[in-house]
């Protein structure tokens, strides 16, 4: 008798044993509803708001991680470890932020974001690529999908398993600021671009049930289609603005993009500051509850923008309380708060406490984010993956950003009225003249979103290969390359040279700070276009985010290059100037003659260009 108790009492033991240590949220194994249901069940109201919260690298330690249950972190603009941090610190941030989550009591791992809109662009020595407006310009959805699969390499190299891109807006006034973020005016140029979420993210199987989120494993990212919806459409182009289109409007121009995306797998939505019809996107239930999540059948999360909350009262900030109210009962799911976090916190727990907000709604948003941390398999694997770090700047991935480079090129005029083309140039040739201070500035081709938020001149910012040091490695060595930023007319004159290469455009800028009512080419570049293009024969290459008043000088110049902003790989430029590859770019927006035209999209009734959406010419390979 003794021994059949012992052994029912052992019996009992081992079953109770199991019963605790089970967790159903932890077996991959289990069927994804079920894991989401379970650890849904076992969370507290603190560890549920926890997740809704995502919070900034510069507030971020172990124990706030730990003490309230954080769900996220990101690194905004510029926001890195250290000066030139390595791959290997930015793993060892990561780490140590997982390490916080994992410690608490049920263990959920946080997901770490940042912005990688050209490339990995906080991160030194990361391979930057050109800005979406150039890759618009490739019209090549396999390119698109293959620099997605690089960057997401890249990311994954420092640990980092999320990031916020694509942009997907159709930007319709390129004034602006954001508009170099946009792949085109034309929404199904942008919808054949979002060909780089599966590039991020893996390609979807064909029997996923549509909205679901996917991302293939940890070689890639979860992506976030941005900024939802209608962000290319304010009056005037002014950031953060009023959209003012009627629903139609908004469906068959700004809307189609997030139809392939949802379609794609995308993991997280991110919500435009700005407003349709005087309604601020971030307090529009319509678009996020029933139209996105309900009618697109959307299954990731939606986040916020970087402080996108606060945003939603004028002045910014006035009424926390309602904004979080807002926000939240709109659909917003994951709030990129990211500084006060003891106060979104505290608002949304009394908020719920007092039923001002509903259990099912906090719910929703967590089962969402939990969703898109299990697809990942962020529980199976939250640490990064050291064994990755060759893969930040790998010379593969530069090729490719050449490749890029080359593509994104549009040839807009090559050669004067009842002439011979001057492009592509003999390589052998005597003298050759460079000019322009962005001839030699990897900084200014880059632009914004790179290292700094806002971008930045100079050489030293991260490695790569400035224009000028394209065309000195590609000419032939008898041929002489003079550069000379800003020459005299009299110096061009005198100088012999065969012919010039002028190499002008805008200075780096993000988001507001970039938002343009002139439109005009800054300074030097005006004169130094009239002052060498007098008195040689010249190529214009123009770098810029968006088309620039060119009208003034169009007769003036031999041929002329947009550039866009072509990234780290300058001898991409190159490479199609002297003809090793032909030019093939198409014009992704409309270049217009004047900004009192502004804004003209192609199919305008009042349509008059300079050179009409999709123009470009072509040129074959030479081997002069």
């Amino acid at each position: 008798m003794e021994k059949f108790v012992f052994l029912v009492l052992l019996w009992s033991c081992l079953m109770g044993v199991q019963g605790t240590d089970y967790l159903k949220y932890k077996d991959p194994k289990q069927p994804l509803q079920v894991r989401i249901k379970d650890l849904l069940s076992r969370m507290t109201l603190a560890e549920k708001i926890g997740q809704m919260s995502q919070i900034e690298r510069s507030v971020a330690t172990s124990d706030v991680m730990k003490n309230y249950y954080i769900g996220s972190v990101l690194s905004g603009g510029g926001s890195v470890p250290a000066p030139q941090a390595t791959a290997e610190e930015w793993i060892s941030l990561v780490t140590e932020l997982q390490k916080g989550a994992l410690s608490t009591r049920l263990g959920i791992p946080m997901i770490y974001g940042i912005d990688a809109v050209h490339g990995h662009n906080n991160v030194y020595k990361a391979t930057i690529f050109p800005h979406n407006v150039g890759l618009g310009a490739t019209r090549d959805p396999e390119l698109a999908k293959k620099i997605g699969a690089a960057v997401a390499l890249e990311v994954r190299a420092t640990g980092i398993p999320y990031i916020f891109a694509p942009c997907v807006a159709v930007c319709r006034d390129p004034r602006w600021g954001r508009c170099y973020e946009s792949f085109s005016e034309n929404p199904s140029v942008v919808q054949l671009m979002t060909q780089i979420i599966p590039g991020f993210q893996g390609e979807i199987p064909a029997n996923s049930p549509k909205g679901v989120p996917y991302v293939a494993g940890t070689r890639n990212v979860a992506a976030c289609s941005k900024h939802y919806v209608g962000d290319g459409g304010t009056n005037k182009g002014i950031n953060e603005n009023n959209t003012i289109i009627d629903f139609h409007g908004l469906l068959s121009i700004h809307m189609p993009p997030y139809y392939n995306a949802v379609i794609e797998g995308i993991s997280t939505v991110m919500i435009s500051y700005s407003s349709w019809n005087g309604v601020k996107m971030h307090a529009n239930h319509y678009l996020i509850t029933d139209f996105l999540k309900n009618k697109l059948k959307f299954r990731g999360f939606v986040i916020s923008d970087w402080q996108g909350l606060d945003r939603i009262t004028s002045p910014e900030g006035s009424d926390y309380h309602l904004s979080i109210k807002l926000g939240i009962s709109a659909g917003i799911d994951m709030v990129m708060i990211p500084f006060n976090y003891t106060g979104f916190i505290g608002n949304l727990t009394s908020m719920v406490n007092d039923n001002t907000i509903p259990m099912t709604r906090i719910d929703d948003a967590v089962s969402r984010i939990l969703r898109v941390k299990f697809i990942m398999g962020l529980f199976e694997n939250p640490f990064p993956d050291s064994s990755l770090t060759g893969e930040l700047g790998k010379q593969e991935h530069r090729d490719l950003a050449r490749e890029a480079v080359r593509k994104s090129l549009v040839l807009l005029k090559n050669g004067k009225y009842g002439e011979k083309p001057l492009l592509p140039l003999p390589k052998k040739c005597g003298k050759i003249l460079i000019v322009g201070a962005h001839a030699d500035n990897l900084g200014y081709q880059c632009g914004g979103w790179t290292i700094t938020w806002q971008g930045q001149g100079g050489n030293n910012i991260t490695s790569g290969t400035t224009i000028l040091e394209g065309i000195k490695s590609t000419v032939d060595g008898s041929a002489e390359v003079v550069y000379s930023e800003e020459p005299t007319a009299d110096f061009v004159q005198k100088g012999g040279f065969s012919y010039a290469i002028v190499v002008v455009g805008e200075l780096p800028y993000a988001e507001g700070q970039g938002d343009n009512l002139n439109l005009t080419i800054p300074q030097p570049g005006p004169s130094v276009i009239e002052s060498v293009c007098g008195n040689v024969k010249c190529i214009v290459v123009l770098i810029s985010g968006r088309p620039l008043i060119m009208e003034p000088y169009i007769d003036k110049i031999d041929a002329f290059v947009a550039a866009w902003l072509p990234g780290t790989e300058g001898k991409g430029v190159a490479d199609v100037l002297f003809g090793d590859y032909g030019f093939s770019g198409k014009l992704p927006r409309t270049w217009f003659k004047s900004v009192n035209q502004l804004p003209m999209n192609v199919g305008d009734s009042h349509y008059d260009p300079l050179f009409p959406f999709d123009y470009g010419l072509e040129t074959k390979p030479s081997n002069m």
